[in-house]
């Protein structure tokens, strides 16, 4: 499959890197030679210097006969024309990154319907979304939903005291909707099986029916811990904004702090009652100080510099905010955040970047989440008829190791299987899997 890229910035990096790794056929378009340069050093895919929405560069011999084109440029009016002028050139499948809310909101299926987009991806949206789930679940350090919510992935650390440590797995008493699916220690992905405990500080997952999650998930909080009612965003970007507005809209205080007059602006206008926007610099110790951060119970720093993010959430940790969330560019960053103490890193580019995946890879893929840095993936794929697990048990359909189906559902109810588990057509199943077999797992689920 031949993938066609326009726009070789941050976001275009991380999907071209996140492809070429799946062994598509990858061509990444940009007028900047400089945006390039970073990609012919970096990875192995074609690079062409041109005007990605010129017709002329659409009739490229590199371009034409394309499956698919993906415009990621920083012009949402820019990728739209190359959505357009793609599907005319007759590349069959098209995803545009669009920004502007507004487009999204009031325009969104007018879009698809009348400028040939297949999918949109707003990675700031994806972003605020992500964290309001998060926080909406006090334990959590990643939820992921399945299924139409019927499904829930839930990560949360393992604390020292916890009840849950140094016991085997069997022994545990967890309710049998739900299933211990992965367990990152020491940055190794461990499957684990009935003799295996959880030890302090292991990143477990758990899936299950989303209900039975919720409840299992309150045994896991801090007995000092409390529902998120004040928190503090720094930056009143994209994301900050979207993000002050859906934890607003769950009766959240808060205080997002930016020196962009604008921005501010936008964001006070929008806010209810008990939230404000406060044009200032969110590096200020004494301004934090006098507007009682130390009392928030989230801080959550969304500027554009990931050093700054890092030093804010120290910061905000010295000053004794309960959770500290932040959103990074580089995601090589984030094992060392974790490392010095951020609850919390998230990456805009990696969520969109699932999202794009599960589209390239169709197939009956609904969806694809990115887990511990893209070690690891958790997958939403529809059971095709004729294939290698319809009809059997799963002990008998000889799956790799490296994988664990940890949830399907049939019709309109959520199941947690056994090795005597038959999966049936039409099922979808969910399967958490190490990304570099990834690939070959998915065969097990698809028609040969």
């Amino acid at each position: 499959m031949r993938v066609v890229i326009v726009g070789a910035g941050k976001l275009g990096y991380s999907i071209a890197e996140l492809l070429s790794q799946e062994e598509y056929d990858i061509v990444v378009i940009d007028k900047e030679e400089k945006q390039l340069s970073n990609i012919k050093e970096n990875l192995d895919v074609l690079t062409i210097a041109a005007n990605g929405s010129s017709p002329i560069t659409m009739d490229d011999p590199d371009v034409q006969g394309a499956d698919m084109l993906i415009a990621v440029t920083g012009s949402d009016e820019v990728n739209m024309v190359c959505c357009i002028l793609a599907k005319k050139h007759g590349i069959v499948h098209t995803i545009a990154r669009i920004r502007d809310m507004q487009f999204m909101s009031e325009a969104k299926e007018y879009l698809k319907a009348n400028f040939d987009i297949d999918l949109m991806l707003n990675p700031e949206y994806i972003t605020a979304m992500e964290i309001n789930r998060i926080l909406m679940v006090p334990a959590a350090l990643n939820v992921e939903d399945f299924a139409e919510g019927r499904v829930r992935l839930f990560e949360t650390k393992v604390r020292r005291k916890s009840p849950l440590a140094n016991i085997p797995l069997k022994d545990l008493d967890i309710p049998k909707s739900i299933l211990a699916a992965m367990i990152f220690r020491d940055h190794r992905m461990i499957v684990p099986h009935g003799d295996d405990c959880l030890m302090a500080h292991d990143n477990v997952y758990f899936v299950g029916e989303t209900g039975a999650i919720e409840s299992f998930s309150k045994n896991l909080v801090r007995s000092d811990a409390r529902k998120v009612s004040r928190a503090v965003i720094i930056g009143a970007g994209r994301a900050g904004r979207f993000t002050a507005l859906e934890l607003d809209k769950q009766d959240v205080q808060v205080k997002i702090f930016d020196t962009n007059r604008e921005r501010c602006r936008l964001i006070a206008a929008k806010l209810s009652g008990h939230s404000m926007a406060i044009n200032a610099d969110g590096t200020n110790l004494e301004l934090l100080q006098a507007e009682g951060v130390a009392d928030a119970d989230v801080m959550i720093c969304l500027t554009g510099d990931d050093k700054l993010n890092l030093l804010l959430a120290l910061m905000g940790r010295h000053m004794g905010v309960q959770k500290t969330i932040v959103k990074v560019d580089r995601y090589d960053y984030i094992e060392l955040m974790e490392k010095v103490g951020v609850d919390i890193v998230l990456s805009s580019r990696f969520l969109a970047a699932s999202e794009v995946l599960a589209f390239v890879r169709r197939g009956g893929i609904v969806s694809v989440s990115l887990l511990e840095g893209a070690k690891a993936e958790a997958i939403e794929v529809v059971v095709q008829a004729g294939a290698r697990v319809a009809g059997k048990k799963l002990m008998d359909a000889a799956l790799p190791r490296e994988c664990l189906v940890c949830g399907y559902v049939r019709g309109s109810e959520a199941f947690v299987p056994n090795g005597h588990t038959v999966l049936e057509p039409g099922d979808r199943a969910i399967i958490i899997v190490k990304v570099k077999h990834s690939k070959n797992v998915l065969k097990y689920f698809q028609k040969d």
